[in-house]
């Protein structure tokens, strides 16, 4: 089998020398298609893994999941049947061959990421790998936990008025360098709810680097603690305050932070959709209900 990291490479290559993946064209999200899906678990509580997730779980012979990220009684109610293999502490050079062989031997495969595969899944490598092996992949969207907060929230993470934007990202640490960390620039922008992944551990170093370059401390932020799960926790505070309350929780992972005014559901304008101004409904208009 290739080496991964080669076999990345090529598929990289293969892309800039041709044209678009014909499935690009042939094949709609949610569909069910020939390959290994790589299904989005959602971010905890079974009910919100999508109604094609499910399907797929249910008919899969191995489901390689992405260990304690993924509630572990969508795994005993869905996936009873299936062979599991938690992901956590695995290399590529271990998760491709395994994934390949299986769907090779004729067995039906399921990759299980948590929340969105799009969303800091790292799942275009593997799909890479698995494809330069011959074996198709394809994507099967999920809920993400920055959703899931804003429901516990009872928000909007955009909100007329108040947050006309939305950044998911993530703080500077092993992965990500000081001058990556873009974390500053959003939340100066003003009318952005910046949602925060992979930093609960890192929240008060970000507040603290937010305050030191000059923002204001009485931005509301919001953390919620395992979105959806049974132990669901949310602390609620501003960029001066937010850390420390963390820290006495004793909360340093599996946490998204949501930072901006719709965190807190205030000062927001109402919309236009429902003051007449949609009446005559120009082209936008019908566009405008799913954006507000």
């Amino acid at each position: 089998m290739t080496d991964p990291q080669d076999a990345i490479d090529a598929e990289a290559d293969a892309r800039a020398a041709t044209e678009r993946d014909p499935r690009v064209a042939d094949r709609t999200a949610g569909e069910v298609q020939e390959g290994i899906p790589f299904v989005g678990a959602g971010p905890g509580d079974p009910g919100l893994l999508t109604v094609t997730g499910r399907e797929l779980v249910e008919a899969a012979d191995l489901v390689v999941h992405a260990g304690s990220l993924v509630n572990s009684d969508l795994l005993t109610e869905y996936c009873a049947d299936a062979d599991q293999v938690s992901s956590i502490g695995k290399e590529l050079e271990e998760l491709v061959p395994l994934m390949a062989d299986a769907y090779e031997d004729g067995r039906e495969v399921v990759r299980l990421h948590s929340g969105d595969p799009a969303i800091y899944g790292a799942a275009v490598e593997q799909m890479d790998a698995l494809e330069h092996e011959g074996v198709p992949t394809y994507v099967v969207p999920g809920v993400t936990s920055a959703f899931a907060a804003s429901a516990t929230l009872r928000t909007q993470l955009t909100l007329n008025g108040v947050a006309n934007h939305v950044a998911f990202t993530r703080p500077q640490g092993k992965t990500l360098d000081p001058e990556e960390d873009h974390i500053g620039e959003f939340v100066g922008m003003g009318d952005v709810t910046t949602c925060l992944y992979l930093g609960t551990h890192a929240v008060a170093e970000t507040m603290d680097r937010l305050l030191d370059a000059g923002h204001d401390p009485d931005i509301p932020v919001a953390v919620v603690y395992h979105a959806s799960w049974p132990d669901e926790d949310v602390i609620e505070g501003t960029v001066a305050t937010i850390g420390e309350r963390l820290d006495e929780a004793g909360y340093r992972a599996s946490a998204m932070v949501l930072i901006g005014d719709a965190a807190r559901k205030a000062g927001y304008e109402r919309s236009y959709l429902y003051d007449g101004f949609a009446n005559g409904e120009s082209p936008d208009d019908s566009q405008q209900e799913a954006d507000d």
